[in-house]
Formats: C-alpha cells, structure tokens, sequence
C-alpha cells in the first residue's frame, strides 16, 4: 500500500515522502495516529501544501536556533559539587543541572536537547553539546568547580 507520510517517521522517512509499506502497519499505526495520508490525488496535493508551510516554518525555526546557538557557543556555566581524591565527584552533574544552569543565566532550554553521553562525573570544564534543531548543534561549556 503506498501512503503519504505526514510527519517524519524512524526508519521510514521524511515528511512529505511517497512510501510503501504493507497494509496492515499503514491500517493500524500510520493511518490512526495521523502519521500518513493514503496516496490519492486529493491527498497528494494536500499534502504539497503542508509541505509548503512546513519548508517555511523550518526555516523560521532554524534562524531562531541558529540565534540561540550563537548566544551559547559564547556562555560558560559554572557548577560547584562535592568532590573527592582525583577530582571525583561524590554524585553528578545531569542534563536537567545544566539546564536549570542555563534558565539561571535566563535562557530556557529544554533538558532532553543537551546530548549527554554520560553524566560529568568529574571537577574541570567540559564541552557539552546541545542539539536546537535537526540542523543546528551547539557546543556550551561546562565547567565543575568544588564546594
């Protein structure tokens, strides 16, 4: 069955994408959680509209991240935390830390967009990135003194 994707979906595509995919997973998943239009004329030209408006609000958002990213590219946070022998720290500083670091400085910035691998776990500065968008990254710097 060939279906219009609405909105981008793992492992299938991008929004706006001509996709086929058995019948049973575009009747049951795709369909009822509007994920997918079914590929008939009306619904092509539909969505060719929507995708329109997407392109458009994309790149209003991209502007608007790529300002944010400036403004933390050039910020440096500073956390204190207990620590022992060779730097450790006792417990450990977390993306949900940083980010209420970040909303102290008064900039608001969601946990789940700082891409931390492990929590920092050590004293010193630590480059930490932060995804704004599907296209724009930035890089804040973390550094962890002792109390």
């Amino acid at each position: 069955m060939e279906v219009i994707l609405r909105d981008d979906v793992k492992a299938l595509g991008k929004a706006g994408e001509l996709v086929r995919v058995k019948p049973g997973y575009a009747r049951n998943y795709l369909l009822p959680k509007g994920l997918a239009y079914e590929a008939t004329e009306g619904n092509k030209k539909r969505i060719a509209g929507e995708s329109r408006a997407r392109a458009t609000k994309q790149a209003v958002e991209r502007d608007e991240a790529q300002k944010v990213a400036t403004v933390l590219a050039g910020l440096v946070i500073t956390l204190t935390a207990k620590a022992g022998e060779g730097d450790r720290l006792f417990g450990s500083i977390t993306a949900q830390d940083i980010a209420e670091a970040v909303a102290a400085k008064g900039h608001q910035l969601d946990k789940r967009r700082i891409e931390l691998e492990h929590p920092i776990k050590s004293l010193g500065t630590h480059t930490v990135p932060v995804r704004l968008g599907s296209d724009v990254h930035a890089d804040l710097t973390v550094t962890v003194v002792p109390e």
